[in-house]
């Protein structure tokens, strides 16, 4: 249970589905209310199954490019960190033109919610606490994320917009945190293996 929550807590901080939410609601705001059901069935889908297929098929493609785990780290690290900068330094994700028969899948499932942070973290993690683990944490993280954005008129009230742009940054803040673990581990175990 414990390696659930640590996989969990760094894939929900990746998603970020909270920070998402106002982007969702001025996308779907054109959107005939029966539609939008379809439109997160096809995000959880979509999302579901690219993320558990790089899951699977990144370790083999790291492996196929001569890439260890502790370069991935660093490089991942890195990438997290100048995620998490923008959006902490921008305030907001970027809006994008969509067509209304896709937006489950893009841009909302890809690359919104499921985006290079979540590929990055969750081979990570997979090789940390097992891929079993990682991929339980990955679907119930998009479990959440359908939830949140069914109840997203619901939530956006209670919280506000300013209680919605706190939690983004915070999230944020969180990510740049993992960022900067990440690379630090990286670089430890690299100067660990140099050293033997």
């Amino acid at each position: 249970m414990k390696n659930f929550w640590l996989c969990f807590v760094p894939l929900f901080v990746a998603m970020d589905p909270l920070g998402v939410l106002p982007l969702y609601m001025g996308l779907i705001k054109d959107v005939p209310f029966p539609k939008r059901h379809h439109v997160l069935v096809q995000f959880f889908i979509t999302a579901s199954a690219v993320s558990l297929a790089f899951l699977l098929g990144g370790p083999a493609l790291m492996r196929l490019l001569g890439i260890t785990v502790n370069d991935f780290m660093v490089a991942g690290g890195i990438l997290l960190f100048a995620i998490s900068l923008m959006d902490l330094l921008t305030g907001e994700k970027k809006r994008r033109r969509v067509d209304v028969k896709t937006l489950g899948a893009v841009p909302l499932g890809i690359p919104l919610i499921v985006g290079p942070a979540v590929f990055t973290i969750s081979v990570l993690l997979a090789n940390m606490y097992t891929l079993a683990v990682t991929a339980v944490a990955l679907l119930t993280n998009l479990f959440i994320a359908v939830a949140i954005f069914r109840f997203a008129d619901f939530i956006s009230r209670m919280l506000g917009t300013a209680g919605l742009r706190i939690l983004s940054k915070i999230t944020s803040l969180l990510l740049a945190s993992i960022a900067i673990m990440l690379v630090r581990q990286g670089i430890i175990k690299i100067i660990q293996s140099s050293a033997v």
